[in-house]
């Protein structure tokens, strides 16, 4: 556990941002529940928070009234079963382009996001370096860490940020690894973090604003923010540069000033942008739980949860809206969301000109899916309660799959019967029935943001498109192609580009577009083809760095000494894939080369010793076949031999090095080192800055 208070403790909580300018009114159209004609086999279907933040009531009395006064539910209708092929998914939770086709209402919905986006962005820029008061901000940050290596990753950032004065002062930050053990998913890890705040704050915690951001993990998806976690990834904006944390407080700062003491949880890789009217602010003041609702296309329902709302199911749509859930379905499959009501139909939409893909709140039909959800301190307290009751935690549970789906007045525990995407089975129901009993009856709040997108940012796929060729975020966000570098990259296009962040590369380098280069130097010598990520990296000789590729240069530390490993893989390398055995590991590729292939060119024999940690656990995440050099310069030259070789299946011999795993590589990693890369990097970029300002 590790915590920082700038200033003793304080208690804070609201920022005021003024009213924004005024927009046209939000022209509100209803919409209607899907209702297709059901099958023969189905039946048919019979204030504002005050400035003394009063207490609210006890979230368990509304749970009693709430169970006093069920009433039998209508059966609702249900359509024909619908093959899930029949909806195309973009694979992103936002739809790519919108182009100056789309029609006129998507294109004013835009202008409005992206007006509420520059308001809070504003309101954040006073912020940091900046001793906030009472009432101006959050009054608790926490970040969950995996393990203590993670905590102490986290905490030297937060340090650094705070002495750059890039955060606000007068807060308290923590950082709250998961206990040792058993992987505990972010459920657990929320549990923890409760448990660690009345240890910190006693009686005093339930007073306080709190904001938890899940960053437990190594980030197998997204590599590059594997080292330094990925709520410290950097995004293509802001002076200085923004990561994900500074685009969180951002974007939540008007949250805290109509919140009732409580606690606030996200995650570390999404971001979500919305308009409402300045007049009405989200109001996170009622017991139990509240969630945020976004409208999304029904392909996007099946990789996140849905809610299912109470009647009355025709509603006039508006910019916020405030909702009871009758219940909350996990990654539900596109027949399920019909069946069970949670599709909504549009009844004034228009079809867009053909071939354009347009904005999901222009499409016809949508399910409202999830993000970040509110808890008050009372059911903070249950929650707490809980956690003590069942002692030490060996299974994982998740803050949405398990918490959310235990509530409303339609919740089954039937959820707590499917395991198929957690690593344990023995005594995981049990204990899903167990949060299911505990929460049943809680009540789950919605609000609904007609005019909002959500975004993720998780995963070598999603980073590249959003960052170099997703328009509409640009537009929303003022993404922008060369942040804090030195390059000739100086396109404003905002169709695909290059992006390149904190990074000093030759006039004479080429970037292809759709590649990512951050936290990077790169010789005249270097080019680097099309959809590729260079994090962390010095390259001063000639390299020729294939499309497709991911590089990242790591600082670690054996017996004391200081010593570098570069890591080569391929974009769409599966590291999370892993075999029971030796003997099956032919689905492993690199570069979309059989791993056993790869292998025999470096001189390198399969056996058990090849593979770090749990034997019955092999993939790419675990096989020792990076190599560890005294010099950054040989470190890269190395990789590039790797990756030479794999491309003209030439042999490369590596068994005269020393290898490591990408897991070994993070336990050694040091930190410090790879901080100190990223401001010298700085301090020469802004020197270059101050050079060609006095020219000009």
């Amino acid at each position: 556990m590790w915590s920082l208070s700038n200033s003793g403790h304080k208690t804070a909580g609201t920022v005021n941002l003024g009213i924004s300018p005024p927009f046209p009114p939000f022209s509100a159209f209803p919409i209607a529940p899907h209702s297709p004609t059901p099958s023969p086999s189905q039946a048919a279907p019979g204030t504002r928070l005050s400035q003394d933040r009063k207490r609210i009531p006890d979230s368990r009395d509304a749970c009693r009234l709430l169970s006093n006064r069920l009433l039998p539910r209508p059966t609702r209708p249900s359509p024909a079963p619908v093959k899930e092929e029949a909806v195309a998914s973009s694979g992103l939770r936002a739809e790519a382009q919108g182009g100056e086709a789309a029609a006129p209402g998507c294109r004013w919905r835009e202008r409005r996001r992206r007006g509420g986006a520059e308001r809070r962005k504003r309101g954040w820029r006073s912020s940091p370096g900046k001793t906030v008061q009472t009432g101006e901000f959050w009054d608790v940050v926490v970040i969950t860490a995996v393990d203590k290596k993670q905590e102490i990753a986290y905490q030297k950032q937060l340090s650094e940020k705070l002495k750059r004065k890039e955060l606000p002062l007068g807060v308290d930050y923590h950082v709250f690894a998961d206990p040792p053990g058993p992987k505990i998913g972010n459920g657990g890890s929320t549990l923890h973090a409760l448990q660690c705040l009345e240890e910190n704050y006693g009686d005093k915690w339930d007073t306080l604003t709190i904001i938890l951001i899940h960053s437990g993990g190594y980030s197998q998806r997204l590599p590059n923010a594997s080292a330094l976690g990925k709520i410290f990834t950097a995004l293509p904006c802001g002076d200085p540069i923004y990561q994900m944390l500074d685009l969180k407080l951002a974007m939540y700062i008007d949250f805290p000033a109509c919140m009732n003491p409580g606690v606030l949880i996200t995650c570390a890789d999404d971001i979500e942008f919305y308009n409402i009217d300045a007049t009405e602010p989200l109001r996170f003041n009622q017991p139990g739980f509240t969630a945020l609702a976004h409208p999304s296309n029904l392909s996007i329902g099946t990789t996140h949860g849905v809610f299912i709302l109470e009647p009355p199911l025709h509603l006039i749509e508006k910019e916020l809206d405030y909702r009871s859930c009758h219940c909350f379905l996990h990654k539900p499959s596109i027949e399920k969301m019909y069946q069970s009501g949670a599709v909504h139909k549009r009844s004034d939409y228009q079809t867009l000109p053909s071939g354009e893909l347009g904005d999901s709140l222009m499409e016809s039909e949508f399910v409202y899916t999830d993000s970040l959800f509110y808890i008050d301190h009372t059911t903070a307290k249950f929650l707490l309660t809980f956690y003590k009751q069942i002692g030490k935690l060996c299974y994982e549970i998740d803050a949405y799959g398990d918490f959310l789906q235990a509530l409303g007045s339609g919740a089954t525990k039937d959820y707590a019967k499917k395991i198929e995407n957690v690593t344990k089975e023995s005594g995981l129901i049990e204990i899903r029935e167990k949060v299911f009993n505990t929460l049943k009856g809680l009540p789950l709040n919605v609000i609904l943001l007609n005019n909002s997108k959500f975004y993720h940012i998780g995963t070598t796929r999603e980073c590249l498109f959003h960052y170099t060729s997703d328009r509409k975020l640009k537009l929303e966000l003022g993404l922008l192609p060369n942040v804090f570098s030195i390059c000739s990259n100086k396109a404003e296009d905002l169709d695909k580009s290059a992006c390149i962040i904190h990074s000093m590369l030759s006039s004479k380098c080429f970037v292809a577009p759709g590649s990512l280069i951050e936290y990077s130097r790169l010789g005249s010598k270097v080019s680097v083809g099309t959809n590729s990520i260079i994090s962390g990296c010095s390259i001063d000789t000639k390299a020729d760095i294939p499309p497709n590729t991911f590089m990242t240069t790591l600082s670690i530390r054996i017996d004391g000494e200081l010593r570098y490993v570069t890591v080569v893989l391929g974009i769409e390398d599966n590291l999370k894939q892993n075999v029971a055995s030796l003997a099956d590991i032919h689905p492993l590729s690199l570069f979309g080369i059989g791993l056993k292939q790869c292998l025999e060119l470096w001189g390198l024999r399969i056996s058990g010793d090849l593979f770090s940690g749990d034997k019955t656990s092999l993939g790419l995440w675990t096989v020792r076949i990076f190599p560890v050099c005294s010099h950054l310069s040989d470190s890269v030259k190395v990789s590039l031999g790797i990756l030479n070789s794999v491309q003209n299946k030439s042999p490369f011999k590596l068994d005269s090095f020393k290898l490591l795993s990408i897991e070994q590589i993070l336990c050694y990693k040091d930190v410090e080192d790879m901080l100190k890369f990223r401001q010298q990097l700085y301090e020469e970029i802004n020197l270059q800055k101050l050079k060609e300002k006095s020219i000009i």
